[in-house]
């Protein structure tokens, strides 16, 4: 399945509108502080709330699979929470925490899923991005 996204700038400076070929809404924006006006999610949060959003969704299709009463998933991300990192090197801590009735076991391979949602996958690989300028 490929998934894609457009991007398109708007009469607010760095108010972006995004949309996907299902039809969907969303924006993105700077904080007050860097110009923009605060009236969505910066890019950066963004992609936290992909990774946070693709662990819930996983972690709660294993749990439904495998008959596991997991009854709230909450995800709290953050980027280089430590300051910032030497050039090349980023950190996203994320800390999972589940309610439910669970055995150790069971929470041990919850966060092995957690590790293999898609987003996560795709966020630890070798990502490269080709770019190109049209005028238009």
């Amino acid at each position: 399945m490929t998934h894609t996204v457009q991007a398109q700038n708007t009469s607010t400076p760095y108010r972006v509108t995004l949309t996907d070929a299902s039809g969907h809404l969303w924006h993105a924006d700077e904080p007050a502080d860097k110009g923009g006006q605060n009236t969505a999610p910066d890019p950066v949060q963004l992609l936290l709330s992909a990774l946070g959003a693709c662990t819930t969704i996983t972690l709660e299709m294993y749990a439904n699979h495998k008959g596991i009463k997991l009854e709230h998933v909450q995800v709290d991300l953050a980027l280089n929470p430590n300051g910032e990192p030497e050039a090349g090197h980023n950190n996203i801590e994320r800390k999972i925490t589940l309610k439910g009735e669970f055995t150790e076991d069971q929470h041990k391979r919850l966060l092995k899923v957690a590790e293999s949602c898609p987003i996560h996958k795709l966020l630890t690989s070798n990502i490269s991005i080709q770019s190109e300028l049209s005028i238009g």
